[in-house]
């Protein structure tokens, strides 16, 4: 009967040390007049974070998109994101030998009428503590620039002006 009693209270306790511990978050993006483009989920995944896309009011086309290094989203430029987060100092570019950030993801296409759905990987960031944490002491955002990331170029891979940005916040 104390074994049953015991098996009984280990996944309340269990479950109780986790609940602290966040694995979802969304992100609402805004453009530089600070309208809202729609939202990015981060959800923590064994492989890392999955990044679920869901936007509107794009300029079609291939567009860059990154995790910077604090969570301030100052319109118009958006220059208070600051640079790619990249707490392992790699090289810029998911194509550079020696890269790349832990903030650089695959481009994204937005089609004709401006929205975007889609799904990326993160896998060198975490939303659990340590050192690829989102939820760093600056925290972290998200950045869509006005052109495609070429891979390779430093440290930003040429894709030009940042168009839209999302501070990423435990809530």
């Amino acid at each position: 009967m104390k074994k049953l009693c015991l098996l009984a209270i280990i996944p309340l306790f269990l479950s109780g040390c986790a609940a602290g511990e966040v694995t979802k978050v969304k992100v609402v993006m805004y453009n530089d007049v600070g309208d809202s483009l729609g939202t990015i989920e981060l959800q923590e995944q064994s492989a890392g974070v999955k990044l679920a896309l869901d936007l509107k009011g794009l300029t079609p086309g291939i567009h860059g998109i990154h995790i910077h290094e604090t969570n301030k989203c100052d319109a118009p430029d958006f220059k208070s994101a600051g640079n790619h987060f990249n707490p392992d100092n790699k090289e810029h570019g998911l194509l550079h030998p020696e890269g790349a950030h832990a903030g650089d993801l695959p481009n994204i296409l937005v089609k004709e009428d401006g929205t975007v759905k889609a799904e990326l990987m993160a896998p060198q960031v975490t939303l659990r503590d340590g050192k690829t944490s989102l939820f760093s002491k600056e925290g972290t955002s998200i950045v869509i620039t006005e052109q495609q990331d070429d891979g390779m170029t430093q440290p930003a891979g040429d894709s030009g002006e940042r168009i839209a940005c999302g501070a990423i916040k435990k809530k």
